[in-house]
């Protein structure tokens, strides 16, 4: 009985380190965005202050109007309405950009939760991360997140789509294989504890060169 605890306890401290690793990429890939934006920021100033001194309002328009287009584009930040389901959300969707993985997301979420904000980062984060690894393992242009979350009547739904590698794949009791590494599962089966903790609902499918996990969880 040692023996087994032992083992567990070692698979969880490797996942564990793991989880953080991951966040730590997430962060300072963030970090790595921020200081090139003030970079840009910089260098946009020190432009339309050479039109202003040589008073060429006319250019200052249009640098404004670009700068006003460029900023539509880069604007991808999610607000969900849900301050700690934001950062999450944004962190992932960071670090998946970062692997060339196009991501498309809907989500709105009421401020106040029945259900705990940790539990929610906690499925999102995991989902978030399974979807990544099986997207990394597709040419960059197949590579595609689709995310969605909200209110249905009283429950909040969840569901994530990212394509796979074009076959069906198998399942192993209530979950399907993993081709991850060791610790893994432990998200899996995180996710499954949670879901039936708050007395939720959940669905996984694979069809179609696509897998989709669905969740509901009630808010009453």
């Amino acid at each position: 009985m040692g023996f087994l605890s032992g083992r567990v306890e070692k698979r969880i401290a490797s996942y564990q380190q793991e989880l953080i690793e991951t966040h730590y990429r997430e962060v300072d890939n963030m970090y790595r965005q921020i200081r090139g934006w003030r970079h840009d920021y910089r260098n946009h100033i020190q432009t339309m202050k050479a039109y202003a001194a040589a008073q060429d309002w006319d250019a200052i328009r249009r640098y404004l109007d670009l700068l006003d287009e460029d900023l539509t584009a880069v604007d991808t930040v999610v607000k969900t309405g849900n301050p700690m389901t934001d950062a999450i959300l944004n962190s992932k969707i960071s670090l998946a950009h970062s692997k060339k993985i196009r991501v498309t997301a809907d989500a709105h979420i009421p401020v106040k939760l029945k259900s705990s904000e940790i539990d929610l980062c906690c499925i999102i984060g995991n989902l978030f991360d399974n979807a990544i690894e099986a997207s990394e393992k597709l040419p960059e242009d197949q590579r595609m997140i689709r995310v969605y979350m909200d209110m249905k009547n009283t429950q909040l739904y969840i569901s994530f789509t990212n394509f796979t590698a074009g076959k069906k794949l198998k399942k192993e009791g209530k979950l399907f294989r993993s081709t991850k590494g060791e610790g893994h599962g432990f998200g899996l089966v995180r996710i499954d504890a949670i879901v039936e903790r708050l007395d939720g609902y959940i669905s996984r499918n694979s069809e179609d060169g696509a897998f989709t996990t669905e969740i509901l969880i009630p808010q009453v």
